[in-house]
């Protein structure tokens, strides 16, 4: 898989962002590619990747490059997310599309899911992503509102939930995603008033995992959370109409993202191509 990824030069958020299932990933012939370079333009203290106030300019052959990988995998199921990049008038978003649109060139019924960042509220922007065919709409909202000023300091809640909300109202029938990760000091009826909130903006899937912090200086793990108290969460998730809850200590926004989307949302998408 490295071979394959470096023959490409291309990069994925599971090597950047030393996410913990990246072995198990990698052996399944998966992962998620991570676009528009390899730093950002945010300083969010959770997060292994690096930043820079002007990284290099996107690759403009990276979208096809990525098509090509895809294809040589025999993927079924794509998940392409990104750095963030506010230097860029479009927040990246004509690349977010150029990439979709090649996948879709090389082979129709693939399935893409894009885990975007929020584009400054740009609207323009959402819709070129929205606009260019996806599946599956994700944004992480990561945390409680209440730790966005210690753990997403350029970052701002309402602006994140108002993307979701507005993914919707561009195209009702495009399947929304959001996820956090649990231990940072919030407290469970945060996160439930979170959940909540997705749930007005009509969010369709959510992941929940334990955050590990990937070096001494970052963001402490303040707690950790006990497997049943996950199960809880998915259980009240599912109560308040979530179409799938994904709930585990190792659980991140793109794992299994395939399986989940055979699982949950086929059967329903397929009802929908049928009627």
């Amino acid at each position: 898989m490295r071979g394959l990824l470096q023959r490409y030069g291309l990069n994925t958020v599971c090597e950047g962002a030393l996410c913990p299932n990246q072995g198990e990933c990698f052996g399944r012939g998966t992962a998620t590619f991570l676009i528009l370079g390899r730093t950002c333009t945010r300083n969010c203290t959770f997060c292994a990747i690096p930043s820079e106030e002007h990284p290099p300019a996107p690759d403009p052959g990276e979208p096809e490059r990525i098509a090509q990988a895809a294809s040589e995998l025999g993927l079924r199921h794509v998940v392409i997310t990104s750095v963030t990049r506010d230097d860029l008038e479009d927040g990246g978003a004509s690349h977010f599309a150029q990439t979709v649109e090649a996948l879709k060139k090389d082979n129709p019924q693939i399935i893409v899911e894009v885990l975007v960042p929020d584009f400054l509220g740009s609207l323009a922007a959402l819709e070129i992503v929205v606009n260019s065919g996806p599946e599956i709409i994700n944004h992480n909202l990561e945390t409680i509102p209440r730790l966005y000023p210690e753990v997403r300091p350029q970052a701002d809640y309402r602006r994140s939930i108002g993307l979701l909300k507005r993914v919707k109202e561009i195209n009702s029938q495009k399947i929304t995603k959001s996820g956090l990760m649990l231990g940072l000091g919030e407290e469970q009826e945060e996160v439930l008033q979170v959940m909540r909130d997705l749930r007005e903006v009509s969010c369709d899937l959510l992941t929940l995992g334990q955050y590990l912090q990937p070096s001494g200086r970052h963001h402490p793990v303040i707690r950790y959370i006990p497997p049943e108290e996950f199960e809880e969460l998915r259980k009240e998730g599912e109560e308040m109409g979530f179409k799938g809850v994904f709930s585990a200590p190792f659980v991140r926004s793109s794992f299994h993202a395939a399986e989940i989307f055979e699982k949950i949302l086929s059967p329903q998408r397929t009802r929908r191509t049928l009627s």
